[in-house]
């Protein structure tokens, strides 16, 4: 059998990508019907038979889900490759076993990711691991520890990662595959990739009923697309290097701190705003938890070497102190009302927000995936979160005198002042004696 009658179009690329070896990453998602989880099990089942040394973990979420999802599929593809002789699938262990050399694909549920640890095999090492339906997992931190264990005591390893993209734009997964590796391929597939043949008449009808009625369900559903919630609070955001070379034609630097130390992490951000095009460059960032003051203060005075200003919270007047007894011009911020309110919407008015998420991956991460939270009804409550955004206020802190005098004037208000209203009522021509009387 040809590969080309088991893998749909779209993946003959990625399946050649694969073969050669050229990432580690590969970052599969799609809608209904797109192939990607039979294209992976293919190229499990083809990669252990080709490599005497290779075996596979595969993984969800729940451990339940497993057997009716991943191994089914895994037993699709050795049935569907016509190679039944060579491979045990028992009923009641979740196994398979290569028979002629003994390799294995074992089957894992991450409830509880501390547990999966690195795994012996009675020859070779992990080769192969695959998240199925990664979205399910609670972010890259618990992929990262699942990793970690696993890609030990072999030269080369892929790992890929099988999913329907989340409604959210903000959602870690589809925020992950915004940042940039040079070790990670992404790819995209719908079931219009696919020969109709494999998918059925049903399954079209289905598909064109749902497009002909609720279009933005469709684009979902089936074309696996990014369609968000509403409550998306950054639209405008660009994940890209910032070279070097632009940097050095930067010259509106501002720089920003957002204090935290046990468990809100020490924000330090620099970035360069280009008023005439209403763009935003963040460059460099320093986000750690635990930091002392001392520290921060060693880094920033390496990168501020022309020791410039920095805005920073007001309501961290004795850490403000601090840094300027080391020397470092620090100014607090004059919040004043609703400044969380102007200062996002400064940001959302930006024509783009550029952040270089190899200098600053967790500035990245945030404004990527900061959103509205819902009420038990379901609807966006009107305040901003105030979690995972210490990036954010930190830009906000840095920009604060350029969104603060933008804010609109409030009308005057008439306002006691002693035993009077204030000047108010006099300019307009009444007397003290007069004012005395409309107390």
């Amino acid at each position: 059998m040809r590969l080309s009658e088991v893998i749909a179009p779209s993946f003959h690329p990625v399946h050649l990508d694969v073969k050669r070896g050229n990432h580690t990453h590969y970052w599969l998602r799609g809608g209904r019907g797109s192939t990607k989880s039979s294209f992976v099990a293919i190229e499990i089942i083809l990669g252990i038979m080709s490599d005497p040394n290779a075996n596979a973990v595969v993984l969800r979420k729940v451990k339940d889900t497993l057997k009716e999802s991943v191994l089914e599929q895994l037993t699709w593809a050795i049935e569907v490759l016509g190679v039944e002789d060579y491979w045990h699938v028992p009923e009641a262990k979740l196994v398979i076993t290569y028979t002629p050399t003994g390799q294995e694909i074992r089957f894992r549920g991450a409830d509880k990711p501390k547990k999966i640890k690195s795994m012996k095999f009675s020859r070779g090492y992990t080769k192969f691991i695959w998240y199925e339906e990664v979205d399910e997992f609670n972010g890259m931190e618990e992929i990262r520890m699942i990793n970690q264990s696993l890609m030990r005591g072999g030269p080369k390893f892929t790992v890929f990662y099988s999913y329907n993209p989340p409604k959210s734009a903000n959602n870690w997964v589809n925020a992950e595959v915004t940042m940039t590796r040079p070790d990670r391929l992404t790819h995209h597939s719908t079931y219009l990739t696919v020969p109709m043949d494999w998918l059925g008449e049903t399954f079209i009808v289905e598909a064109e009923h749902l497009r002909d009625t609720k279009p933005t369900a469709y684009e979902h559903e089936y074309l696996g697309e990014v369609t968000g919630t509403g409550g998306e609070v950054f639209d405008n955001v660009q994940i890209r290097k910032i070279s070097d070379e632009e940097i050095s034609d930067f010259h509106n630097i501002r720089r920003g701190l957002d204090f935290g130390y046990a468990i809100d992490p020490l924000a330090y951000l620099v970035m360069h705003h280009d008023r005439k095009y209403k763009r935003l460059y963040i460059y460099h960032e320093l986000v750690k938890v635990g930091l002392s003051n001392r520290e921060a203060k060693n880094h920033i005075a390496a990168e501020n070497k022309i020791n410039a200003q920095i805005y920073a919270d007001s309501a961290e007047p004795k850490s403000i102190h601090e840094l300027i007894q080391y020397g470092l011009r620090v100014f607090p911020v004059k919040k004043g009302p609703d400044s969380i309110e102007y200062g996002i919407k400064f940001l959302q008015d930006l024509e783009a927000i550029i952040i270089d998420d190899e200098r600053c991956p967790e500035t990245a991460r945030e404004f990527l995936t900061y959103e509205l939270e819902k009420d038990a009804n379901g609807n966006f409550k009107a305040r901003y979160p105030d979690k995972n955004n210490h990036s954010i206020d930190a830009t906000r802190y840095a920009l604060n005198d350029e969104y603060m005098k933008l804010r609109p004037e409030k009308p005057k208000t008439i306002k006691p002042h002693g035993s009077f209203y204030g000047t108010e009522l006099e300019d307009m021509g009444y007397k003290k004696t007069d004012i005395r009387k409309v107390k």
